[in-house]
């Protein structure tokens, strides 16, 4: 379940910033064309005026910007926000579903083994989601080896825990780290356009370097918001994993005194 949530996160995601890519697009290819009608015909271009004035918004800005910043640079740095919030989304679901309430599973194991019950208490483990009770199963399961034997299930399985928990956060720090570093190299390459209309023109004037800066400055702010969104999240998600395993730990040393208490070692 958790799994079919996350790949259906990821295609929404996915499927929602093709669309959005794909017409930033079509409209970068469109729009040489629509500038020469509206210059063509002067009755046209007052009506076309004013239906962009209908539609002005925050999503229609963007797609501007889009468009001025090279569509191909800015493709890039789309998709490394794509990706980089699918792996979020993905993250957060699990997360959310890995959470527990650590009180109430321990009052119910605590319960189980005052009566002697082991096999009752490893089943409220095994009906319940999330690693603290897949570790707490784990632990119980090998409790007729010892109290030693115990403890190191407990800390070996937690770290195997641990990993899953932060799972796919080095491919968001990848995509963090990639998105400024491509609004930079589309800075560069607008910088040396610039420096090639000049050569071209033989004279430094403002509307030469001007088209040139644009998209250098337009790429970077790409690139560094992508940057930024991501890294909210990221560290939201960093927050919600230490959160995890501190619960984890305490929720581990809670059942160690337990099994000590209750002295079910000795049952077979």
């Amino acid at each position: 379940m958790k799994r079919l949530f996350s790949i259906l996160a990821a295609t929404a995601i996915l499927t929602f910033g093709a669309t959005t890519l794909v017409s930033a697009q079509q409209d970068s290819a469109q729009a040489p064309a629509a500038t020469e009608q509206v210059q063509a015909t002067g009755d046209q271009a007052t009506a076309d005026q004013a239906a962009p004035a209908e539609e002005a918004g925050i999503h229609k800005e963007l797609k501007t910007k889009f468009i001025e910043g090279s569509a191909f640079f800015m493709s890039f740095i789309f998709i490394a926000l794509i990706f980089g919030m699918a792996f979020t989304i993905e993250r957060i679901i699990y997360l959310n579903l890995a959470e527990t309430n650590t009180d109430k599973l321990l009052e119910a194991v605590e319960a189980a083994l005052a009566k002697k019950d082991l096999e009752g208490a490893k089943e409220i483990c095994r009906n319940t989601r999330g690693p603290v009770a897949s570790i707490f199963y784990q632990g119980l399961s090998r409790m007729d080896h010892g109290i030693d034997v115990v403890e190191k299930t407990v800390i070996a399985y937690g770290g195997v825990q641990a990993g899953l928990l932060e799972k796919g956060l080095t491919w968001i720090g990848l995509f963090i780290a990639m998105a400024p570093a491509l609004g930079f190299l589309g800075t560069v390459i607008g910088m040396v356009q610039a420096f090639d209309k000049i050569q071209q023109v033989g004279d430094i004037s403002p509307t030469v370097v001007a088209g040139g800066m644009k998209v250098a400055l337009i790429t970077t702010v790409g690139g560094l918001i992508v940057a930024l969104i991501l890294q909210l999240f990221y560290n939201y998600l960093l927050t919600k994993v230490e959160g995890i395993l501190n619960k984890m730990e305490d929720a581990s040393i809670s059942l160690i005194d337990l099994v000590i208490k209750f002295n079910i070692t000795n049952q077979k």
